[in-house]
Protein backbone atom coordinates (compact mmCIF):
# COMPACT_ATOMS: atom_id res chain seq x y z
CA UNK A 1 0.00 0.00 0.00
CA UNK A 2 2.85 2.23 0.83
CA UNK A 3 4.59 1.74 -2.66
CA UNK A 4 1.28 2.31 -4.38
CA UNK A 5 0.72 5.41 -2.75
CA UNK A 6 3.93 6.84 -3.41
CA UNK A 7 3.58 5.61 -6.59
CA UNK A 8 -0.02 7.65 -6.75
CA UNK A 9 1.61 10.94 -5.25
CA UNK A 10 4.55 11.08 -7.67
CA UNK A 11 2.67 10.00 -11.07
CA UNK A 12 0.23 13.26 -9.95
CA UNK A 13 3.63 15.17 -8.99
CA UNK A 14 4.99 14.75 -12.83
CA UNK A 15 1.50 15.44 -14.05
CA UNK A 16 1.74 18.92 -12.62
CA UNK A 17 5.80 19.16 -12.82
CA UNK A 18 5.32 20.16 -16.80
CA UNK A 19 2.89 22.92 -16.78
CA UNK A 20 4.30 24.23 -13.79
CA UNK A 21 7.85 24.46 -15.19
CA UNK A 22 5.93 25.93 -18.63
CA UNK A 23 4.34 28.29 -16.60
CA UNK A 24 7.35 29.69 -14.67
CA UNK A 25 9.47 29.75 -17.73
CA UNK A 26 6.70 32.03 -19.53
CA UNK A 27 6.77 34.32 -16.51
CA UNK A 28 10.76 34.06 -15.83
CA UNK A 29 11.04 35.29 -19.85
CA UNK A 30 8.29 37.77 -19.74
CA UNK A 31 9.38 39.59 -16.38
CA UNK A 32 13.04 39.69 -18.51
CA UNK A 33 11.27 41.57 -21.36
CA UNK A 34 9.72 43.97 -19.17
CA UNK A 35 12.76 44.72 -17.13
CA UNK A 36 14.63 45.11 -20.79
CA UNK A 37 11.68 47.33 -21.45
CA UNK A 38 11.91 49.49 -18.56
CA UNK A 39 8.77 47.87 -16.53
CA UNK A 40 8.91 46.41 -13.09
CA UNK A 41 7.24 43.00 -13.96
CA UNK A 42 5.58 43.18 -10.56
CA UNK A 43 3.76 45.81 -11.13
CA UNK A 44 2.92 44.45 -14.55
CA UNK A 45 1.71 41.13 -13.49
CA UNK A 46 -0.19 43.19 -10.86
CA UNK A 47 -2.24 45.18 -12.75
CA UNK A 48 -3.06 42.34 -14.93
CA UNK A 49 -4.31 40.57 -11.88
CA UNK A 50 -6.21 43.41 -10.45
CA UNK A 51 -7.90 44.04 -13.95
CA UNK A 52 -8.21 40.67 -14.65
CA UNK A 53 -9.98 39.25 -11.24
CA UNK A 54 -12.82 41.96 -11.27
CA UNK A 55 -16.25 40.53 -11.58
CA UNK A 56 -16.84 41.32 -15.30
CA UNK A 57 -13.53 40.56 -16.34
CA UNK A 58 -14.35 37.45 -15.02
CA UNK A 59 -17.33 36.93 -16.81
CA UNK A 60 -15.33 37.66 -20.03
CA UNK A 61 -12.75 35.60 -19.50
CA UNK A 62 -15.21 32.80 -19.05
CA UNK A 63 -17.14 33.66 -22.17
CA UNK A 64 -13.59 33.69 -24.36
CA UNK A 65 -12.40 30.60 -22.50
CA UNK A 66 -15.52 28.92 -23.82
CA UNK A 67 -14.64 29.66 -27.82
CA UNK A 68 -11.02 28.97 -27.14
CA UNK A 69 -12.20 25.46 -25.37
CA UNK A 70 -14.63 24.37 -28.31
CA UNK A 71 -11.58 25.19 -30.72
CA UNK A 72 -9.08 23.40 -28.68
CA UNK A 73 -11.45 20.51 -28.74
CA UNK A 74 -11.56 20.08 -32.24
CA UNK A 75 -8.18 20.21 -32.88
CA UNK A 76 -7.71 17.99 -30.14
CA UNK A 77 -9.38 15.34 -31.74
CA UNK A 78 -7.38 15.43 -34.99
CA UNK A 79 -4.34 15.52 -32.65
CA UNK A 80 -5.16 12.54 -31.07
CA UNK A 81 -4.82 10.91 -34.62
CA UNK A 82 -1.77 12.81 -35.65
CA UNK A 83 -4.11 14.87 -38.01
CA UNK A 84 -3.54 18.37 -38.10
CA UNK A 85 -6.64 20.18 -38.87
CA UNK A 86 -5.63 24.10 -38.96
CA UNK A 87 -8.98 24.31 -41.18
CA UNK A 88 -10.84 24.52 -37.43
CA UNK A 89 -11.08 28.96 -38.04
CA UNK A 90 -12.60 28.74 -41.74
CA UNK A 91 -15.04 25.80 -40.62
CA UNK A 92 -16.37 27.85 -37.39
CA UNK A 93 -17.48 30.99 -39.19
CA UNK A 94 -18.85 29.45 -42.61
CA UNK A 95 -20.45 26.78 -39.54
CA UNK A 96 -21.16 30.63 -37.93
CA UNK A 97 -22.75 32.59 -40.99
CA UNK A 98 -25.13 29.32 -42.74
CA UNK A 99 -26.63 29.05 -38.81
CA UNK A 100 -26.61 32.49 -38.37
CA UNK A 101 -29.11 32.64 -42.29
CA UNK A 102 -31.03 29.99 -40.46
CA UNK A 103 -31.84 31.47 -37.25
CA UNK A 104 -32.64 34.63 -38.56
CA UNK A 105 -35.12 32.94 -40.99
CA UNK A 106 -36.57 30.51 -38.29
CA UNK A 107 -39.50 31.11 -36.04
CA UNK A 108 -40.34 28.45 -33.44
CA UNK A 109 -40.28 27.13 -29.94
CA UNK A 110 -37.16 28.74 -28.16
CA UNK A 111 -35.59 24.81 -27.40
CA UNK A 112 -36.45 23.90 -31.25
CA UNK A 113 -34.68 27.02 -32.57
CA UNK A 114 -31.91 26.93 -30.47
CA UNK A 115 -31.46 22.93 -31.62
CA UNK A 116 -31.94 23.47 -35.08
CA UNK A 117 -29.13 26.19 -34.80
CA UNK A 118 -26.70 23.84 -33.73
CA UNK A 119 -27.17 21.15 -35.66
CA UNK A 120 -27.01 23.41 -38.77
CA UNK A 121 -23.65 24.84 -37.60
CA UNK A 122 -22.35 21.18 -36.71
CA UNK A 123 -23.43 19.79 -39.96
CA UNK A 124 -21.95 22.74 -41.95
CA UNK A 125 -18.72 22.48 -39.93
CA UNK A 126 -18.47 18.73 -40.42
CA UNK A 127 -18.66 18.48 -44.17
CA UNK A 128 -16.21 21.07 -44.57
CA UNK A 129 -13.89 19.48 -42.91
CA UNK A 130 -14.83 16.15 -44.30
CA UNK A 131 -13.75 17.70 -47.97
CA UNK A 132 -10.12 17.58 -46.77
CA UNK A 133 -10.99 14.16 -45.32
CA UNK A 134 -12.10 12.68 -48.92
CA UNK A 135 -8.92 14.48 -49.96
CA UNK A 136 -6.58 12.94 -47.84
CA UNK A 137 -8.70 9.35 -48.19
CA UNK A 138 -8.66 9.34 -51.81
CA UNK A 139 -6.22 11.71 -53.30
CA UNK A 140 -3.52 11.27 -50.65
CA UNK A 141 -3.49 14.93 -49.87
CA UNK A 142 -1.68 16.23 -46.76
CA UNK A 143 -4.77 17.55 -44.28
CA UNK A 144 -2.23 20.47 -43.11
CA UNK A 145 -2.38 21.47 -46.95
CA UNK A 146 -6.36 21.28 -47.69
CA UNK A 147 -7.11 22.66 -44.51
CA UNK A 148 -5.37 25.65 -44.79
CA UNK A 149 -6.53 25.96 -48.22
CA UNK A 150 -9.70 25.49 -46.99
CA UNK A 151 -9.40 28.45 -44.83
CA UNK A 152 -9.45 30.54 -47.77
CA UNK A 153 -11.91 29.54 -49.67
CA UNK A 154 -14.05 29.68 -46.28
CA UNK A 155 -12.93 33.28 -46.48
CA UNK A 156 -14.32 33.58 -50.10
CA UNK A 157 -17.57 31.87 -49.79
CA UNK A 158 -18.49 34.29 -46.69
CA UNK A 159 -17.46 37.48 -48.53
CA UNK A 160 -19.72 36.15 -51.35
CA UNK A 161 -22.83 35.00 -49.09
CA UNK A 162 -22.33 38.17 -46.66
CA UNK A 163 -24.05 40.54 -49.06
CA UNK A 164 -27.29 42.26 -48.89
CA UNK A 165 -29.61 39.80 -51.04
CA UNK A 166 -28.12 36.91 -50.26
CA UNK A 167 -27.78 35.55 -46.60
CA UNK A 168 -27.18 39.50 -45.28
CA UNK A 169 -29.05 42.48 -45.14
CA UNK A 170 -27.79 46.11 -44.38
CA UNK A 171 -27.25 46.67 -40.83
CA UNK A 172 -29.73 50.06 -39.20
CA UNK A 173 -27.34 53.00 -38.48
CA UNK A 174 -24.14 51.53 -40.14
CA UNK A 175 -22.95 50.92 -42.89
CA UNK A 176 -21.79 47.25 -42.36
CA UNK A 177 -23.83 43.93 -42.95
CA UNK A 178 -25.16 41.18 -41.19
CA UNK A 179 -27.40 38.57 -40.88
CA UNK A 180 -31.26 38.88 -39.88
CA UNK A 181 -30.99 38.97 -36.29
CA UNK A 182 -32.20 36.03 -34.49
CA UNK A 183 -35.57 36.27 -32.69
CA UNK A 184 -35.67 35.79 -29.33
CA UNK A 185 -37.20 32.64 -29.74
CA UNK A 186 -33.62 31.60 -30.66
CA UNK A 187 -31.40 33.03 -28.34
CA UNK A 188 -29.93 31.93 -25.42
CA UNK A 189 -30.13 34.37 -22.03
CA UNK A 190 -27.01 34.56 -19.97
CA UNK A 191 -26.30 33.49 -16.65
CA UNK A 192 -25.78 35.38 -13.51
CA UNK A 193 -23.41 33.86 -11.67
CA UNK A 194 -21.01 35.95 -10.71
CA UNK A 195 -21.78 38.23 -8.10
CA UNK A 196 -21.27 42.16 -9.40
CA UNK A 197 -21.06 41.39 -12.41
CA UNK A 198 -23.20 43.59 -15.38
CA UNK A 199 -22.63 41.20 -17.80
CA UNK A 200 -23.42 37.68 -18.02
CA UNK A 201 -22.14 34.61 -18.49
CA UNK A 202 -23.07 32.96 -21.73
CA UNK A 203 -25.93 30.55 -21.53
CA UNK A 204 -24.48 27.90 -24.10
CA UNK A 205 -21.54 27.76 -21.69
CA UNK A 206 -23.18 24.05 -20.91
CA UNK A 207 -22.18 23.34 -24.25
CA UNK A 208 -18.57 23.43 -23.73
CA UNK A 209 -19.14 21.58 -20.38
CA UNK A 210 -20.71 18.66 -22.18
CA UNK A 211 -18.42 18.42 -25.37
CA UNK A 212 -15.57 18.18 -22.57
CA UNK A 213 -17.72 15.29 -21.31
CA UNK A 214 -17.97 13.77 -24.52
CA UNK A 215 -14.29 14.24 -25.52
CA UNK A 216 -13.50 12.32 -22.69
CA UNK A 217 -15.90 9.40 -22.52
CA UNK A 218 -15.32 8.96 -26.37
CA UNK A 219 -11.32 8.92 -25.69
CA UNK A 220 -11.43 6.86 -22.53
CA UNK A 221 -14.77 4.37 -22.38
CA UNK A 222 -15.30 3.53 -26.62
CA UNK A 223 -14.30 1.31 -28.62
CA UNK A 224 -13.54 4.27 -31.47
CA UNK A 225 -11.69 5.91 -28.91
CA UNK A 226 -9.69 3.46 -28.43
CA UNK A 227 -8.73 2.61 -32.06
CA UNK A 228 -7.80 6.76 -32.55
CA UNK A 229 -5.15 6.83 -29.86
CA UNK A 230 -3.70 3.24 -30.91
CA UNK A 231 -3.83 4.82 -34.91
CA UNK A 232 -2.23 7.92 -33.56
CA UNK A 233 0.56 6.27 -31.89
CA UNK A 234 1.09 3.89 -34.50
CA UNK A 235 -0.53 2.90 -37.50
CA UNK A 236 1.12 0.12 -38.59
CA UNK A 237 0.56 -1.39 -35.62
CA UNK A 238 -3.44 -0.06 -35.91
CA UNK A 239 -3.91 -1.52 -39.21
CA UNK A 240 -2.44 -4.74 -38.10
CA UNK A 241 -5.17 -5.00 -35.07
CA UNK A 242 -7.67 -4.72 -37.96
CA UNK A 243 -8.40 -0.81 -37.60
CA UNK A 244 -9.53 1.07 -41.09
CA UNK A 245 -7.44 3.97 -40.93
CA UNK A 246 -9.09 5.42 -43.98
CA UNK A 247 -12.62 5.29 -41.88
CA UNK A 248 -10.96 6.21 -39.21
CA UNK A 249 -9.60 9.59 -40.69
CA UNK A 250 -12.96 10.53 -42.19
CA UNK A 251 -14.76 10.24 -39.04
CA UNK A 252 -12.16 12.07 -37.13
CA UNK A 253 -12.51 15.19 -39.60
CA UNK A 254 -16.00 14.60 -39.45
CA UNK A 255 -16.46 14.69 -35.87
CA UNK A 256 -13.58 17.66 -35.68
CA UNK A 257 -15.48 19.65 -38.31
CA UNK A 258 -18.71 19.52 -36.17
CA UNK A 259 -16.65 20.55 -32.89
CA UNK A 260 -15.99 22.92 -34.67
CA UNK A 261 -18.90 24.29 -35.79
CA UNK A 262 -20.18 25.28 -32.77
CA UNK A 263 -17.29 27.50 -32.03
CA UNK A 264 -19.53 30.51 -32.84
CA UNK A 265 -22.69 29.30 -31.61
CA UNK A 266 -22.56 30.36 -27.78
CA UNK A 267 -21.56 34.18 -28.76
CA UNK A 268 -23.94 33.89 -32.10
CA UNK A 269 -26.94 32.77 -29.37
CA UNK A 270 -25.88 35.06 -26.35
CA UNK A 271 -24.13 38.07 -27.53
CA UNK A 272 -24.64 39.24 -31.18
CA UNK A 273 -27.76 37.60 -32.16
CA UNK A 274 -26.11 38.36 -35.86
CA UNK A 275 -23.11 37.15 -38.18
CA UNK A 276 -21.68 40.54 -39.33
CA UNK A 277 -18.25 41.47 -40.61
CA UNK A 278 -17.06 42.23 -36.86
CA UNK A 279 -18.12 38.48 -35.55
CA UNK A 280 -15.33 37.65 -33.58
CA UNK A 281 -12.82 35.80 -35.62
CA UNK A 282 -8.86 33.54 -35.38
CA UNK A 283 -10.42 31.86 -32.65
CA UNK A 284 -9.82 28.09 -34.21
CA UNK A 285 -5.91 29.32 -34.30
CA UNK A 286 -6.02 30.10 -30.98
CA UNK A 287 -7.30 26.69 -30.53
CA UNK A 288 -4.07 24.92 -31.98
CA UNK A 289 -2.14 27.15 -28.77
CA UNK A 290 -4.65 25.89 -26.59
CA UNK A 291 -4.48 22.10 -27.50
CA UNK A 292 -1.02 22.07 -27.51
CA UNK A 293 -1.00 23.81 -23.71
CA UNK A 294 -3.24 21.45 -22.53
CA UNK A 295 -1.71 18.66 -23.89
CA UNK A 296 -5.15 17.35 -25.68
CA UNK A 297 -6.37 16.21 -22.42
CA UNK A 298 -9.92 17.50 -21.56
CA UNK A 299 -9.18 19.17 -18.25
CA UNK A 300 -5.82 20.46 -19.19
CA UNK A 301 -7.96 22.39 -22.29
CA UNK A 302 -10.09 23.56 -19.94
CA UNK A 303 -7.00 24.97 -17.69
CA UNK A 304 -5.06 26.34 -21.04
CA UNK A 305 -8.69 27.84 -22.28
CA UNK A 306 -9.16 29.67 -19.13
CA UNK A 307 -5.24 30.48 -18.88
CA UNK A 308 -5.49 31.70 -22.33
CA UNK A 309 -8.65 34.04 -22.13
CA UNK A 310 -7.16 35.42 -18.85
CA UNK A 311 -4.23 36.90 -20.74
CA UNK A 312 -6.20 37.84 -23.78
CA UNK A 313 -8.61 39.91 -21.21
CA UNK A 314 -5.71 41.07 -18.60
CA UNK A 315 -4.00 42.61 -21.76
CA UNK A 316 -6.29 45.32 -21.86
CA UNK A 317 -5.31 47.40 -18.65
CA UNK A 318 -1.61 47.34 -20.31
CA UNK A 319 -2.02 49.93 -22.17
CA UNK A 320 -3.57 52.37 -19.76
CA UNK A 321 0.09 51.57 -17.88
CA UNK A 322 2.30 52.52 -20.96
CA UNK A 323 3.25 48.78 -21.01
CA UNK A 324 2.78 47.15 -24.77
CA UNK A 325 0.48 44.51 -24.67
CA UNK A 326 2.46 42.72 -26.85
CA UNK A 327 3.78 41.38 -23.90
CA UNK A 328 1.29 38.83 -23.10
CA UNK A 329 1.66 37.51 -26.78
CA UNK A 330 5.25 37.14 -26.22
CA UNK A 331 3.82 35.28 -22.74
CA UNK A 332 1.31 33.30 -24.38
CA UNK A 333 3.81 31.77 -27.50
CA UNK A 334 6.87 31.27 -24.60
CA UNK A 335 4.04 28.83 -22.58
CA UNK A 336 3.32 27.18 -25.48
CA UNK A 337 6.82 26.30 -26.60
CA UNK A 338 7.77 25.46 -22.95
CA UNK A 339 5.54 23.38 -22.30
CA UNK A 340 6.11 21.29 -25.03
CA UNK A 341 9.64 20.95 -23.90
CA UNK A 342 8.61 20.81 -20.32
CA UNK A 343 6.39 17.08 -21.33
CA UNK A 344 9.05 15.49 -23.03
CA UNK A 345 11.67 16.44 -20.01
CA UNK A 346 9.18 14.99 -17.89
CA UNK A 347 8.52 11.93 -19.94
CA UNK A 348 11.95 11.34 -20.40
CA UNK A 349 12.50 11.61 -16.66
CA UNK A 350 9.99 9.07 -15.83
CA UNK A 351 10.90 6.93 -18.51
CA UNK A 352 14.06 6.63 -16.62
CA UNK A 353 12.74 6.39 -13.34
CA UNK A 354 10.64 3.65 -14.01
CA UNK A 355 13.40 1.73 -15.46
CA UNK A 356 15.76 2.22 -12.13
CA UNK A 357 12.41 1.10 -10.05
CA UNK A 358 12.67 -2.19 -12.33
CA UNK A 359 15.82 -2.83 -11.67
CA UNK A 360 15.61 -2.09 -7.89
CA UNK A 361 12.94 -4.31 -8.10
CA UNK A 362 14.74 -7.67 -9.70
CA UNK A 363 17.75 -7.06 -7.49
CA UNK A 364 15.56 -7.13 -4.41
CA UNK A 365 14.11 -10.47 -5.93
CA UNK A 366 17.03 -11.58 -6.58
CA UNK A 367 18.74 -11.28 -2.88
CA UNK A 368 15.43 -12.72 -1.60
CA UNK A 369 16.16 -15.65 -4.03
Amino acid sequence: MKSLSTFSVRRVGLALAAPVLALAFAVVVTSAILIGTGHAPLDAFGWMWAYGTAPDSIVLTINLAVGYYLAAVAVAIGFRMNLFNIGVDGQYRLAALVAAGVAGAIHLAPILSVAITVVVAMGVGALWAAIAGYLKVKRGVSEVISTIMLNYIANAVIGYLLVPGKLAVNVTGSEGVGTKVIPASGQVPGLAIIGGAQTKVYGLVVLAILVGGGYWFLLSRTRFGFDLRATGRSETAAVASGVNVKRMVIISLLLSGGIAGLIGIPNLLGESYSYSQNFPAGIGFTGISVALLGRNHPLGIAFGALLWAFLDNARQILDLHQVSKEVVTIMQATAVLSVVVAYELVRRYSISRQQRDVAQTLEAREVTV
